[in-house]
């Protein structure tokens, strides 16, 4: 079947055709790629064409698609039913699996994606605090949660603005929007807003904007800001948790976090989610204490038992981060050798397996620079890629996955592929 065929098929019973937005492919000016299976660092569309997958289903996919222990955990629990709606061993497995890696964390309540991870967490911050306001950062994303989907006035200090249709300015007003990477725009937040911030959320490696690091001391300066001014520090590791290293963000860049949300990372790329913290604080949530939260697929056995196998073998084998880390940083390195070669406006970002590759020849450290990317030489770049079968995102700012399956092979065959189609991009620019 054509891909143009079922696209036009689904627009008629589907919001845009898709089901999540960047699925669209409206930012690269094509239509989506409908996919049919995956194994390793390949995935395969309807027509059974190959791809070099850099997505990996936005970051959980560690290990490589359809890894044979991960189907085999799922395999040995699926005939004992789909869903129970009651609590089962394997949730107090992976809780205690979780609190025993990542750091500051003794409690943990699983949800069902990582929107709703944050949305929980948020909540959890304002029961505990007593206070109303969170402080975000521009360009981070934290779901879709209605207190999230805002952005910055007509100044990045002033009160925020509904990011989307059906958000009420009530709701918006409690969330502050800073900018990343920039203490000093926290500070005054604080300052303006003394006594009613509860909490600050941060992604602590941006890879919502395309891939954009902490500076030096801007994580350490957030948990300092937050100590003076008796707020709570929210990692949102959605994308960063169990990716960077074992222990997460927190362990990579020595900070500790109040709370931290977690993603589909922990059920090996199947829907789930979760957040936890110190044990003061998630002793508030219900039943134990009066913040509420519930849900009835939250621990879905099938789930757990798919996180189970990944951070098992994660945290048995801590070799594989190398591994991952050494891929990605020939990927980078090769992409800074291509552009000098072809002198051609391109920025790379990286953090461990995460890259970022940015069509502007300025340090992308923030949102607003992240901006100042040339979109259109991107999604000729994305496009022609895909001809050559390798699947990027198809959007400018968001990251590249690298997975513990993509080989030597693959990442040549990437930036072979990338100095062909960045030297005829290099006539039009």
């Amino acid at each position: 079947m054509e891909h143009e065929v079922l696209y036009k098929r689904a627009k008629m019973v589907m919001p845009g055709g898709v089901n999540s937005p960047v699925r669209a492919f409206k930012a690269v000016g094509t239509i989506p790629l409908f996919i049919q299976k995956a194994n390793g660092s390949k995935i395969y569309d309807i027509n059974n064409n190959e791809y070099i997958d850099y997505v990996c289903s936005w970051g959980p996919i560690i290990l490589g698609h359809n890894h044979p222990k991960i189907v085999e955990s799922i395999n040995d629990v699926i005939h004992n039913g789909l869903s129970f709606g009651a609590a089962t061993e394997n949730e107090v497995l992976m809780a205690e699996l979780i609190t025993d890696i990542v750091p500051n964390v003794d409690m943990v309540r699983m949800v069902n994606s990582g929107t709703e991870a944050v949305m929980s967490a948020i909540r959890l911050a304002r029961g505990y605090t007593g206070k109303d306001k969170i402080i975000k950062f521009e360009g981070c994303y934290h779901g879709h949660s209605d207190s999230m989907l805002v952005k910055a006035g007509s100044g990045a200090l002033t009160l925020s603005s509904p990011d989307s249709q059906g958000v009420t300015e009530g709701t918006a007003k409690d969330t502050l929007v800073a900018v990343y990477n920039d203490l000093e725009s926290v500070e005054k937040l604080f300052f303006k807003n003394e006594g009613q911030i509860a909490a600050v959320i941060v992604e602590p490696v941006a890879a919502n904007m395309g891939v954009v690091p902490p500076k030096k001391d801007f994580l350490h300066g957030l948990r300092e800001l937050c100590d003076k001014n008796e707020a709570l520090l929210v990692f949102d590791e959605v994308i960063t948790g169990f990716r960077l290293c074992i222990g997460g963000a927190q362990q990579f860049y020595k900070v500790k976090a109040d709370l931290v949300t977690f993603g589909k990372i922990i059920g090996g790329g199947m829907p789930v989610g979760a957040y936890g913290g110190r044990r003061e604080i998630m002793e508030l949530v219900s039943p134990e204490g009066g913040v509420y939260q519930a849900g009835t697929l939250s621990g879905n056995p099938i789930t757990v038992a798919a996180g189970l196998a990944q951070l098992r073998i994660l945290n048995e084998n801590r070799g594989i981060y190398e591994k991952i880390d050494a891929s990605a940083k020939r990927l980078e390195d090769g992409f800074k050798r291509i552009a000098e070669e072809l002198d051609l406006p391109i920025w790379v970002n990286r953090v461990g397996s995460l890259i970022g590759v940015f069509f502007t020849k300025e340090e992308v450290d923030n949102f607003e620079k992240a901006k100042m990317s040339d979109t259109k030489l991107y999604a000729m770049y994305f496009n022609s890629m895909l001809k050559e079968g390798i699947y990027l995102a198809p959007s400018q700012f968001e990251a590249m996955f690298v997975s513990y399956a993509h080989t030597k092979e693959d990442i040549e065959r990437t930036l072979s592929s990338a100095k062909k189609v960045l030297g005829e991009l290099s006539n039009k620019v």
